[in-house]
């Protein structure tokens, strides 16, 4: 099959599955209004893979089919390999201006790392590795669009994985694995063809029965979601360009005593595999949150200069020195990326070594890399990206925000609607009062609107969250680093220098 149409994409997600919104069930995702801005927008990307123009950037050719496939999935070996997948995924994402973190592209990425490690999920069960690599072929050949659950139910979190009400086995069958409770954070899961199941916080001895990881149809029997409340409530794009077309949606997953056949398990039941999957990856998905961070925030600072000039402030100091450290932190964060892709390659070709999962198993027994602790990165190999991840980009967009929201003050707030432009008692008024420094009152109120969306809105609202805690608790993220052996390095430097003045 290959890379999709839009079209088909469409047409794929017209199936059985659950999905509750506002208290309904709605039995066809493509007809339920809040949800086609999104649909559309996937579409539109699935789409340009076919177009003479975007195919050579966004496609290669399958190893098996020779059929055309997502760049996503390409397992990156060399120079050339990496640029491909670089290229590929920086396009999608400027087509999306780095506002869709579960952008296909993301969960590509998770399935291409889980089929990295073949190895070591088949070490023990060996099918379990044979049906990561046959998972990942199914999605390459069938660019499927995936959504996943990692994160436990928040019941009580000063209490342990079994008060949460979370995701566990409860039987084997000859058919399969059957679980039950929930998993939250599922974003794009009303538009997407399948959920997968993965690793997050480490699994300690005891915990057996919630050591899990697999992938299922949207679709399949006593699997349900609940959505949170659509940001996309109907108004014009001029009104809301962002919320009608960006809105991914997020949902919490309930499994009611589902059964996930065998040959869709990747692990089960092994605590040790399921806490060396995400420190073995090879940093897939980890640059691909890199790309998207690094064009977001060439967005947020290009929408920043649009405010600071439609008001007439580009020329002023003070406003010059906010909009230039914008501009500097996007030139970190291509630094970052490089850096990342580097790492990558490296991992890709130095699969996790004994002794570094010995360290990770030891680390996680003995409680001291809490909650995100082992999640795409490890001490001892390149960290750069899942640092990015956790430590500069949270700040850096905060900062953007921030800069938005100051260089537009009141401008933000004193928006007409597009209805206001159209109506005849204020055509005379409302170009004269609203225009800008250089631009016409309806262009200036399309870029307030735009930084509105993404400053004050619902919308804009989900996108701070969403990137503050896209890698966890940021706190948690931060005390890692404190056990790692860079606190010791840098220890001892310090030390060098107190002992040598003693001699």
């Amino acid at each position: 099959m290959g890379a999709r149409t839009g079209k088909t994409y469409i047409e794929g997600l017209r199936d059985d599955r659950h999905i509750y919104v506002n208290g309904e069930l709605v039995r066809d995702v493509t007809q339920y209004p809040p949800f086609q801005g999104v649909i559309r927008t996937l579409a539109d990307l699935y789409e340009r893979q076919h177009d003479s123009t975007y195919q050579p950037l966004l496609t290669y050719a399958s190893p098996t089919s020779g059929q055309p496939v997502s760049t996503s999935f390409v397992l990156a070996q060399t120079w050339d390999e990496m640029e491909q997948r670089l290229r590929g995924e920086r396009a999608r994402c400027e087509f999306t201006y780095g506002l869709m973190g579960r952008l296909p592209d993301f969960m590509n990425a998770f399935v291409t790392d889980t089929a990295a490690i073949r190895p070591l999920l088949g070490r023990r069960t060996p099918q379990f590795g044979e049906n990561a690599w046959k998972y990942y072929e199914l999605c390459r050949e069938q660019d499927l669009c995936l959504t996943h659950t990692l994160v436990d139910p928040q019941v009580d979190r000063s209490k342990g994985v079994d008060a949460q009400e979370a995701l566990r086995a409860v039987k084997e069958t000859d058919a399969g694995l059957v679980v039950r409770g929930a998993r939250m954070l599922s974003t794009l899961a009303p538009v997407s063809d399948e959920l997968w199941v993965g690793p997050y916080m480490p699994r300690k001895p005891g915990e057996e029965d919630y050591a899990l990881s697999f992938a299922v149809p949207m679709a399949t029997p006593g699997l349900k979601f609940v959505c949170r409340e659509p940001y996309d409530t109907g108004q014009s794009r001029f009104d809301r360009p962002l919320s009608g077309r960006f809105d991914e949606g997020d949902a919490i997953a309930i499994f009611d005593d589902v059964l996930v056949p065998w040959e869709r398990v990747f692990a089960a039941r092994d605590v040790e595999t399921h806490n060396l999957m995400a420190p073995a990856f090879p940093g897939y998905l980890t640059l691909q949150a890199v790309i998207r961070g690094t064009v977001k925030l060439r967005f947020l600072t290009g929408l920043a200069c649009l405010v600071a000039r439609a008001i007439g402030r580009t020329e002023m100091p003070r406003y010059q020195e906010m909009l230039g450290e914008l501009i500097g932190s996007v030139e970190l964060a291509e630094g970052l990326l490089t850096a990342t892709a580097h790492d990558v390659l490296y991992n890709a070709n130095h699969p996790l070594g004994t002794e570094e999962a010995r360290a990770v198993t030891s680390a996680v027994s003995r409680g001291v890399m809490p909650g995100l602790g082992t999640l795409f990165g490890v001490s001892g190999r390149g960290m750069v990206g899942i640092s990015a991840v956790r430590l500069f980009f949270p700040q850096a967009m905060t900062r953007a925000i921030d800069t938005i929201r100051l260089m537009g003050s009141s401008g933000l707030i004193m928006t007409p609607t597009e209805k206001d432009f159209a109506h005849p008692d204020l055509q005379e008024f409302l170009p004269r009062h609203l225009r800008g420094r250089d631009m016409s009152a309806q262009e200036r109120v399309r870029v307030m609107k735009l930084a509105w969306d993404i400053i004050g809105t619902q919308f804009g609202g989900r996108q701070f969250m969403y990137e503050w805690f896209f890698a966890g608790d940021p706190i948690g993220s931060r005390i890692v680093y404190y056990g790692t052996d860079r606190r010791k390095e840098c220890t001892a430097l310090a030390q060098h220098l107190i002992d040598s003045l003693k001699k």
